[in-house]
């Protein structure tokens, strides 16, 4: 029986995925270290705050580590193909920043306009997100 070949690789490497991944593992950053400020926290359970604002602080340096992963290793297929252990992180990074790009578009509050940024470019993301969460879970029959 012959090994799956993880196609999430090969759209991260050849496929030029890497760009949205590292841009949705930023963005995940920025949302995690900014969290205390978000509107859903602060209308929400406030004794609950503190708690996560501490898990937020302890997911960064996951996301460092991440990111350095994908920059040190997009060269080698192999070495990109080790990263589908990441897939479940490197999905809720993509899922983050595409919901945030929702929220400042629909809801239009300060705090996710600021978060996200250029929301042109931000809009032209979504059909970006949508395929790479799609070929991140793909393997080979």
């Amino acid at each position: 029986m012959t090994e799956k070949i993880w196609i999430g690789a090969i759209y991260l490497k050849d496929e030029g995925g890497y760009e949205i991944v590292l841009k949705s593992l930023r963005h995940y950053k920025n949302r995690l270290r900014t969290i205390g400020n978000s509107p859903e926290l602060k209308d929400s359970a406030g004794m609950f705050a503190p708690i996560l604002n501490q898990q937020a602080m302890k997911t960064v340096p996951k996301i460092n580590e991440v990111i350095q992963k994908i920059q040190d290793n997009i060269w080698d297929t192999r070495s990109v193909s080790k990263l589908n252990e990441d897939v479940p992180f490197l999905e809720k990074a993509l899922s983050c920043y595409e919901a945030d790009i929702h929220k400042a578009h629909d809801i239009g509050h300060e705090y996710f306009v600021k978060l996200v940024g250029n929301m042109a470019e931000a809009k032209n993301d979504l059909k970006t997100i949508k395929i790479a969460l799609e070929k991140i879970k793909q393997y080979s029959e």
